[in-house]
């Protein structure tokens, strides 16, 4: 977990801006319900000036800020361009920076997720998973470095490639992003290790595709005790044809490709491509949950 997610002391907090953003009424598709904020609100870290540490006091709404970042995902605009009715934009992506920083992004997503497969009925951890990548055109602005850029022959892509690995039920363990022309299961080794690091000491299988074929697959079974289990395509099949498990993970490439800010690479940073996927993700997770649990329901 992050630093900052320390017991609250007794106190209470408004935010003290004059912009309108704790009174903003809601007119965006991606603007939180008072179910979604219900859900979400409790797995955010506290604010420290509200605990025994203390700090400096956020100046805008909270969510009204998590509104303007799903609101930049799903519509794909430029940060300058955020609309007047949110708080200033420089406000907004130091908020998101600070956050993928401090790994608030990712212990939020690994907090819905485990409330998402209870509710289904799972283990809070996953054992199984799979992994797959999806290589991402780069923005025509060209913001993105040729460090962290390159040209997939396969796809016929120039930009990055970001790999997932999803549970079963497809939700989001772990992203990474790199260039495009860097070999799957090169980054695939990087991904598992993080998972690990991650506290998803559970895992013991993954399904992946032919591309992951290699030594790597000896080295996670030895060194993670991972095994990785390659789903071949059917002999002499023609046309497209639904394979067992890797469909999982391209449904999850589908979703996260359905937020315009992830659909095409916009980032000057491997980092903040990453988050914009993390921020797709709690979006999702979020409005799932707030159909199926109750306003009142406390973590």
């Amino acid at each position: 977990m992050s630093l900052n997610r320390v017991c609250a002391a007794d106190a209470s907090y408004a935010c003290s801006c004059d912009c309108g953003c704790a009174t903003r009424a809601p007119r965006y598709p991606t603007d939180l319900t008072d179910a979604q904020w219900a859900v979400l609100e409790p797995l955010l870290p506290v604010m420290l000036c509200l605990t025994v540490l203390g700090g400096r006091p956020e100046l805008h709404h909270r969510r009204t800020m998590i509104d303007a970042m799903f609101y930049l995902v799903d519509n794909g605009i430029k940060w300058r361009a955020m609309p007047a009715d949110f708080p200033p934009w420089r406000t907004v992506y130091g908020m998101s920076a600070r956050w993928k920083k401090d790994s608030v992004l990712a212990d939020t997503v690994d907090l819905l997720r485990t409330r998402i497969r209870v509710l289904a009925g799972r283990s809070p951890e996953p054992s199984a998973g799979v992994i797959d990548a999806q290589s991402v055109h780069e923005s025509a602005e060209g913001v993105v470095p040729t460090a962290t850029s390159g040209y997939d022959h396969h796809k016929n892509i120039n930009g990055r490639k970001r790999h997932l690995l999803v549970d079963t039920l497809g939700l989001l363990i772990c992203v990474i992003a790199g260039p495009a022309d860097q070999a799957d299961r090169d980054a695939a080794a990087v991904l598992v290790r993080q998972a690990r690091r991650r506290g998803r000491t559970r895992l013991a299988l993954i399904w992946a595709d032919k591309a992951y074929t290699g030594d790597w697959g000896r080295w996670a079974r030895h060194a993670l005790g991972i095994i990785i289990s390659i789903v071949y395509q059917p002999e002499g099949q023609k046309g497209f044809t639904v394979l067992p498990r890797r469909w999982v993970v391209e449904r999850t490439n589908a979703w996260i490709s359905r937020r315009r800010r992830c659909a095409r690479d916009y980032e000057r940073l491997t980092e903040h491509h990453i988050a914009m996927v993390q921020w797709a993700a709690i979006l999702m997770m979020t409005r799932r949950l707030a159909r199926v649990t109750p306003a009142t329901t406390e973590v």
